[in-house]
């Protein structure tokens, strides 16, 4: 199917026919919805597709599967874990699309199995074989020379062996307690030990101190990319571990446990309850075991005995069990992208370049609005306009919400800079941000240390609101100035994801920012806001309204249009009011990238609703709400998702675009562009199949992110 087919021109014989019901209070059968967990994991296997596609460049594909891997670790750490706790429970469905914990484990344990082999499969097929053609190789025991194997002996004995601890299995020693995703080998064993004893299993867990992949020197390869796994080093000379005794087996094995933290709304201190609970997170209830394909049966049994697992939690895999460690990162640009200079906003360049440097930023954000779209836009100007900030005499204080930032971010070291010159400095840190916790602890210190004030946002609610605000004396008055954005204050995140950013002098939305500070350092009632959307308040209800009034101009047959862009979509009051919405007439064009428990394209449901999901060489991140609203159009750009925790459970916002520029460029590079993709899109079926694009006969391909390379930064795009 092409794009230029258009989805909502379907045959009815194209419609799902799914056995759906709308009962009297308006709500929608559990029929109508699709579990939000096999829809994540579906998210993974598109993800894994880019392994496998030629589109991408060798060292991309491997850093997709690479991420496919590390995505699963987390799918299971977090998602099949929460399953498992609720099955503990009851085994009864709490859940809009109805099915009892049992069976989204049992398809889910389906799913993965067959993704991984093919995971693997990739692995050893494809992705190794093209490497090694590349003189990139991680070679095997078998295939190292003598001279090899000797510094690999050498590497053993000095680097290896000192580190490593045996742990015999016997009365004295019980079986071990193992770290979440650490590597560990198995060994069995004939004959006594030192004391006489009659020792056949032991445990030797692998130090997380040691790298898993090691180069080979230059010396013994030519200078060639050929390196070996820790794994195999291991393996090889396990037996001098074990000096008098015959090793018969060795067998590596990955443990994966629950990783979510628990705390509990009344806790005294957040930051103190924090360190505690991320100790416990390596010991968490045990979900997954992967063994190799080789793992004599006897020995993947009795580990699954061990850990209280069963047969359908064991992953035999064919290769390292944890890939998430394997080098990618070759300075080899011919299997790279194309790399491409970062595009700063022509009103920034304009300001730069006046002799006034400490208030160019500011003098820009007078005049009008400014629009960063990363990664194609440079984050530095956020960064700039910290620093001018911090170093401006004029500036009386900043205050910024922080959610996943990192330790030697310019960005806490522009908020310390601005503390110790005087600036009163507010950071609104979210400790909570998952697998960030032991960061965001480390950088709330160091900027108390500097002078900040700092403050954890609200308990029982995480500050996921991205925003910035300065407060400036000019001509004895104070002027704001604004940040606002749909992902989080980080260099890094925003060369790999695509995400707005918004700088204002508008004093309605700074106003608004500045009460929603004031909410969260302080107490009172919900602040009254002029423009900006704010969850948990008032975020949902205007959502609602907004559907609502397309619903309106549909059944008076005018043009009634949605389209919405965001990672997810699993709140079910909204689902259901798209539904409503579809039914009416209203054109609804969803762009997400992961969840959807929404069913599209379902006869009499959702006829009107089409989805879809862009996989490329960005995450997707950009959060995008646009409503026709009769020609009198709103779009709003915003840090929330469509799901219940966004909306009802942690502090949000979402900005409206009014400049007609900007208006414009978001709704044409964020949707239409995205709408347009035949290449790299995957669309949505009724039933929970996804199907990905592909150029119709005569049609030229369209790929959303490569076209604003072009566009923005003058890179060529690919053929």
């Amino acid at each position: 199917m092409s794009i230029n087919d258009g989805a909502h021109g379907k045959k009815e014989d194209d419609l799902a026919h799914i056995a759906w019901q709308r009962f009297e209070d308006g709500s929608y059968s559990p029929s109508s919805y699709i579990n939000r967990d096999l829809s994540l994991l579906q998210f993974h296997l598109r993800v894994l597709a880019q392994a496998a596609s030629p589109r991408h460049p060798l060292l991309e594909r491997l850093f997709f599967l690479i991420i496919f891997s590390s995505n699963i670790d987390e799918f299971f750490e977090i998602r099949v874990a929460g399953i498992m706790q609720k099955l503990n429970i009851g085994d009864v469905s709490t859940s809009a699309h109805g099915m009892r914990p049992s069976e989204v484990l049992n398809d889910i344990s389906a799913v993965a199995h067959e993704a991984i082999a093919e995971q693997y499969r990739i692995l050893n097929e494809d992705i190794l074989p093209a490497l090694a053609k590349e003189d990139i190789r991680y070679l095997k025991r078998d295939e190292l020379n003598s001279e090899q194997s000797a510094w690999m002996k050498r590497y053993f004995t000095e680097q290896v062996s000192p580190v490593l601890t045996p742990i015999s299995i016997d009365p004295a020693h019980p079986f071990p307690r193992l770290v979440n995703k650490s590597l560990n080998f198995i060994a069995t064993l004939e004959g006594k030990d030192a004391f006489g004893r009659d020792i056949n299993l032991a445990i030797v867990p692998a130090p997380r101190s040691l790298p898993r992949v090691i180069r080979l020197p230059d010396e013994l390869t030519g200078g060639k990319e050929h390196h070996v796994m820790l794994s195999a080093i291991i393996h090889e000379h396990i037996g001098e571990l074990f000096p008098g005794m015959n090793v018969t087996g060795c067998h590596q094995f990955r443990l994966t446990r629950n990783a979510d933290l628990d705390l509990a709304d009344d806790v005294e201190d957040i930051a103190k309850a924090l360190e505690g609970e991320l100790e416990n997170r390596r010991f968490g209830d045990k979900v997954r075991l992967e063994v190799t394909t080789d793992c004599p049966t006897p020995i993947s049994d009795y580990l699954l005995n061990e850990f209280e697992l069963h047969d359908n939690q064991l992953y035999r895999v064919n290769g390292p069990v944890n890939l998430t460690r394997l080098l990618f990162d070759f300075n080899i640009p011919a299997l790279r992208y194309q790399p491409f200079t970062q595009a700063i906003p022509k009103a920034f360049r304009r300001e730069e370049k006046k002799l006034d440097k400490t208030s160019s930023m500011f003098a820009a954000m007078r005049k009008s609005d400014v629009l960063v779209h990363h990664p194609f836009h440079s984050f530095s100007p956020v960064v700039n306009l910290l620093w001018q900030a911090a170093n401006d005499p004029k500036v009386l204080a900043i205050k910024q919400t922080l959610y996943r930032s990192g330790t030697n971010s310019e960005i806490v070291k522009a908020l310390a800079a601005a503390a110790r010159n005087g600036k009163e400095v507010t950071a609104v840190i979210e400790l909570r941000a998952r697998f960030d916790e032991a960061s965001n602890i480390a950088v709330a210190n160091y900027l108390q240390e500097a002078g900040a004030v700092v403050v954890y946002g609200i308990v029982g609610y995480k500050t996921h609101a991205k925003l910035m605000l300065i407060i400036r004396r000019e001509d004895d008055r104070i002027r704001r100035y604004v940040h606002l954005g749909t992902g989080n204050y980080h260099a890094a995140n925003a060369k790999v994801y695509t995400d707005y950013g918004l700088f204002t002098a508008d004093p309605d939305i700074s106003e608004d920012v500045h009460k929603i500070f004031q909410e969260l350092t302080g107490m009172g009632k919900p602040a009254n806001l002029k423009k900006l959307l704010h969850a948990p308040f008032t975020l949902h209800d205007k959502l609602m309204s907004f559907i609502d009034d397309e619903i309106a101009h549909a059944k008076a047959g005018k043009r009634a249009h949605i389209m919405v862009k965001v990672n997810a979509l699993t709140e079910r009051r909204l689902i259901a009011k798209l539904y409503d919405a579809s039914q009416a007439g209203v054109k609804i064009e969803l762009i997400l990238r992961s969840m959807c428990c929404l069913r599209p394209q379902v006869k009499g449901l959702s006829e009107n609703i089409t989805v879809r999901s862009v996989i490329g060489r960005f995450l997707e991140h950009t959060r995008i709400y646009y409503f026709y609203n009769n020609g009198d159009e709103r779009l709003y750009c915003g840090s929330a998702d469509w799901m219940d925790r966004n909306l009802f459970h942690r502090v949000e916002v979402a900005f409206p675009i009014e400049d007609k520029k900007l208006f414009q460029q978001i709704y044409q590079d964020g949707l239409i562009n995205y709408l347009q993709d035949n290449t790299q899109a995957w669309t949505l079926n009724g039933d929970g199949v996804w199907q990905q694009l592909q150029p119709a006969a005569g049609t030229p391909p369209h790929a959303a992110q490569e076209h604003l390379l072009t566009l923005i930064n003058g890179v060529e795009a690919s053929s």
